[in-house]
């Protein structure tokens, strides 16, 4: 997966936020302790707990199926631009054979988009900038399109996020522009091709105007075109127009140009000056993002993560499945190896004879031993770490979370399943349980001590 952007960690943060909101707390006891194992202030430690929750609860996944899906319904909303603008031209120019009533072909090509800039601008100026029609059509075509449970809440956090600091409108100004220049663009093409192979005459018809006002429009409308080259009919070719189409070839042309420069001056230009407006604002306004300590949900970690005191005896619901183990340590940042028990009787002596390269860090039988050493592992993981089991026990799944949460916290594990003492056998269904869950954990398992493992780091 690509790494995540700032924007990334602040979305994800509101959306773990909105997800405990609206379920519940999660059990987060050891994203917690990671996050305090991190240092920084309470803004990075809230980061820290979210990243850490997220990438557990397969939220992360879901965030990079959302982006996909985003990327994809732009593509399709794009592909349905171009095929509309197209749409557009052929609308205007018509097939050749009659003449083309030069308004019409500009309502054709600018009135539907004139409307809706218009509608968009009015929106952004007194509605705060609600979102348009395209905004929410690719908001709802990105989110049915990431097709993953764990992304209900990515939306939400998104425009919450985004809200604060007033930058959706810049967002969905770019989608709304980007579509609509992408559109013009197209009819532009297609206009050109059309232009390029087909001789089209062009005329003005009206039934109570005079041919003043229309000479007067035409003329207006090309002044800002004709600042830039494109070519304005004389007043005698628009006087003439009004009677039949023009066969002159300067006069179809002259007709062309002017045609071409309406749409490029009052169409495109506006587009392309909104869209690059829309993005100067969005790059400035996301430096400026950041979460909200007073939303609810975020008051509460405070003691939690920048506790006065430290705290034990948080009792929070197993989850419902065990994680997959993911180490949080690289070979980079662990070093040595710990040999540590979990739940033995006092029947077996322990521990073994060690070599002096390897630490013991005694039987974990209690919640405060468990929790003593997963604080020392998170700040010191070491590199190599061997687990003894009793497999006499049954795998439960409290016993199976903790070696989960172990194994975490080093570069390297391996799951000691202890011999029975002498004169006593193992069951072979529970060892076969045992060895069903730590395969589900995707963790190696040995039937004798690790030792030279422990020591070496091979066998």
């Amino acid at each position: 997966m690509t790494a995540l952007t700032p924007l990334d960690e602040l979305w994800l943060t509101e959306a773990v936020r909105l997800r405990e909101q609206h379920a519940g707390p999660l059990e987060d006891n050891e994203a917690n302790r990671r996050a305090r194992a991190g240092a920084g202030d309470l803004l990075t430690r809230i980061k820290h707990r979210a990243l850490s929750l997220a990438e557990r609860d397969g939220m992360l996944t879901a965030l990079h199926h959302w982006k996909q899906g985003a990327r994809l319904s732009l593509i399709v909303l794009a592909a349905f631009a171009v095929v509309s603008g197209a749409g557009l031209a052929f609308a205007a120019l018509g097939d050749g054979q009659t003449p083309v009533n030069v308004f019409w072909a500009l309502g054709s090509l600018l009135g539907l988009n004139l409307i809706l800039l218009i509608s968009w601008a009015f929106g952004l100026i007194f509605a705060g900038g609600s979102a348009a029609s395209l905004g929410r059509l690719w908001l709802w075509l990105s989110e049915k399109l990431a097709r993953d449970a764990q992304a209900a809440q990515l939306a939400p956090a998104l425009i919450l996020l985004l809200q604060r600091k007033r930058l959706n409108r810049w967002v969905l100004g770019i989608c709304v522009n980007g579509l609509w220049l992408l559109a013009l663009l197209s009819a532009l093409t297609l206009l050109l091709l059309l232009m390029a192979t087909r001789r089209y005459g062009f005329v003005w018809e009206t039934t109570i105007l005079g041919s003043d006002t229309f000479v007067s429009l035409t003329q207006n409308l090309g002044t800002l075109p004709s600042l830039l080259g494109f070519g304005v009919p004389t007043e005698d070719m628009i006087r003439a127009s009004g009677d039949s189409a023009q066969t002159i070839e300067n006069a179809r042309q002259a007709w062309a140009a002017w045609l071409v420069g309406v749409l490029v001056v009052y169409g495109i230009l506006p587009r392309l000056l909104l869209t690059l407006l829309c993005c100067v604002r969005w790059r400035a306004g996301r430096q400026q993002l950041a979460l909200d300590l007073s939303q609810p949900g975020f008051a509460e970690l405070r003691e939690r993560l920048m506790p006065s005191s430290e705290r034990l005896g948080v009792n929070d619901a197993a989850p419902a499945q065990l994680h997959q183990v993911q180490t949080g340590a690289s070979t980079l940042e662990s070093e040595g190896a710990l040999l540590v028990a979990v739940e033995l009787d006092d029947q077996r002596p322990w521990p073994p004879e060690l070599p002096n390269t390897v630490a013991d860090a005694g039987i974990l039988d209690s919640r405060e031993s468990r929790k003593n050493l997963l604080d020392q592992l998170t700040r010191y993981p070491p590199a190599r770490l061997a687990i003894a089991c009793d497999p006499r026990r049954s795998p439960d799944r409290g016993s199976l979370a903790l070696i989960a949460e172990l194994a975490r916290c080093a570069a390297s594990t391996r799951i000691w399943l202890l011999p029975a003492p002498a004169g006593q056998a193992l069951d072979a269904d529970r060892l076969g349980d045992w060895h069903q869950a730590l395969q589900q954990l995707e963790l190696k398992w040995a039937d004798s001590a690790p030792l030279t493992w422990l020591e070496t780091g091979h066998d």
